[in-house]
């Protein structure tokens, strides 16, 4: 463990110093996360995992406490946030994950923690976020908090690590355990109705029906039937009676996609139910009390709408209590290597065959696409590669002309040829290409062996063995191992300097 000295615990004039209680098994991470956060004044105590954590009375002292998901010794940051909400629940509690426990993370905030730092982390964000919480737990203390609920497991998946996605599954996080309707926008293909899933799995309705429609994609006349039902008789064909699907989602969820697509006269229809939470079948005297929660999406500016006379503003008010903002791919880019293995699993398991490999320029070109159909384009565009690549490995010659033209265009092509016509050998190409990737990250080692598919110590020795090979002697297993540890010393020490800049 790592603690400041007691005599640290005041600053200047006598004011007592916020303190923070870290769980960071990574010890270089640690480290430097510490060192950030001394420089803002803060006392900060360093564990490893979660069975060192302090006696109660010791934990109520701390104002923020901030733990990674995965700890030493089999716990996990979910153990700390469980005792904590035990045993000090106006403590506010920020996991720190990598992209892949994204999912654990979302559900956590359902339980109680306070918010959630994807890796690697940003000093900046760091500091806002610690700050935050400190202020936020000034102002609440001496009131109670809400019991915690637990999220409810989700089939829905949305992928995405970036900043813009991020802030995405946070609103999931907050207004999913809420009754609140809410409005999904966004361009056609970033995945609307993901999020919408997503909401519904996390809501105290995730046991009962999630149903979705395409308003616009119905006449008027069949959607009215659709959403309210009919009685028999009501109009030529009704030979029965038929539930409508607010009947059918009656204590689940209804998403209303594409809901800037509606008539006027289905305008004022959807207006009533949302004021009134009752529906009238189609041919009907009677109404029928309905409870659903409505989520509507739409790619158009629904403001401009009402502004134009074609959308009515008092719906657009109730529809938009809570709004969701899905960025487009273009904006996300660093999302789209991470997107193209997740394409390829599925569509791997829907086709029957074993995933293929990824020429190394494909994430490179389809990094620089700007999708114009956003993420259901590279879905398609994955999928259409897996059934033309040959002897199990996907090239650029399997990717869409638009995707090739694009390349071209941009000076890819030129690019991509030079790293490769001097005709070097197998170990200098792969040297270059991580170069290539260090380069694209920043230097990020994290982020590099992300994009690699390795992990960061595998960079680290693969680092050492070439350090190695300029001594002129095949070194141990143990003496790779300590190259390997001053690797991994340097990138801290570069990490560090790096946060010292204003």
């Amino acid at each position: 463990m790592s603690e400041d000295k007691p005599d640290d615990a005041t600053i200047e004039g006598g004011e007592t110093r916020s303190q923070i209680l870290l769980f960071e098994d990574d010890d270089t991470l640690a480290s430097l996360l510490a060192r950030v956060l001394r420089t803002e004044g803060y006392r900060v105590d360093v564990f490893d995992n979660a069975g060192a954590m302090p006696g109660p009375a010791k934990i109520s002292n701390y104002d923020v406490v901030l733990s990674d998901i995965h700890l030493a010794n089999e716990t996990s940051g979910h153990d700390v946030l469980r005792h904590i909400r035990e045993t000090s629940p106006d403590t506010p509690v920020i996991l720190m994950t990598a992209f892949a426990d994204i999912e654990g993370a979302m559900n956590a905030v359902g339980e109680g923690a306070y918010d959630y730092l994807a890796k690697p982390i940003e000093p900046t964000e760091l500091k806002r976020m610690v700050g935050e919480a400190i202020a936020r737990r000034k102002l609440a203390r001496g009131q109670s908090e809400p019991p915690p609920r637990a999220g409810a497991a989700t089939d829905a998946r949305i992928v995405g690590t970036t900043a813009a996605m991020l802030s995405v599954y946070k609103t999931v996080a907050h207004v999913a355990p809420t009754t609140a309707t809410v409005l999904i926008v966004g361009e056609s293909g970033t995945g609307k109705e993901l999020v919408a899933k997503a909401i519904h799995a996390k809501s105290p309705r995730a046991n009962k029906s999630f149903v979705a429609v395409n308003c616009g994609a119905l006449p008027e006349s069949i959607l009215e039937s659709e959403l309210f039902g009919h009685e028999r008789g009501s109009f030529t064909g009704a030979s029965a009676t038929k539930r409508g699907l607010f009947e059918e989602a009656r204590g689940g969820t209804l998403f209303l996609d594409e809901i800037g697509e509606i008539s006027p006269k289905m305008q004022v229809q959807l207006l009533r139910v949302l004021q009134e939470g009752e529906i009238r079948r189609v041919g009907a005297a009677d109404t029928i009390k309905v409870d659903v929660r409505v989520v509507a999406a739409t790619n158009r500016d629904l403001k401009a709408e009402v502004s134009a006379g074609r959308f009515r503003e008092d719906l657009l008010f109730r529809l938009q209590v809570v709004t969701v903002h899905v960025p487009p791919l273009r904006e996300r880019r660093r999302d789209v290597a991470l997107l193209i293995r997740h394409f390829i699993l599925r569509h791997s398991e829907r086709l029957g065959r074993a995933a293929p490999r990824i020429a190394p320029e494909v994430f490179e070109m389809l990094e620089k696409y700007n999708f114009p159909g956003n993420v259901r384009e590279l879905s398609h565009i994955i999928e259409r590669a897996m059934l033309l690549a040959r002897e199990g490995v996907i090239t650029a010659s399997d990717l869409p002309p638009e995707v090739a033209h694009s390349w071209s265009e941009d000076g890819g092509g030129a690019a991509m040829g030079s790293l490769a016509d001097d005709w070097p050998t197998l170990a200098v190409l792969e040297r270059r290409y991580i170069d290539r990737v260090l380069s694209r990250t920043g230097g990020n080692k994290t982020r590099a062996a992300e994009v690699l598919g390795i992990d960061r110590r595998t960079l680290n020795r693969m680092f050492a063995r070439e350090r190695s090979e300029g001594m002129g002697r095949r070194l141990t297993d143990e003496e790779l191992d300590a190259l390997e540890r001053e690797e991994s010393e340097i990138e801290a020490q570069a990490e560090l300097s790096k946060l010292k800049e204003p």
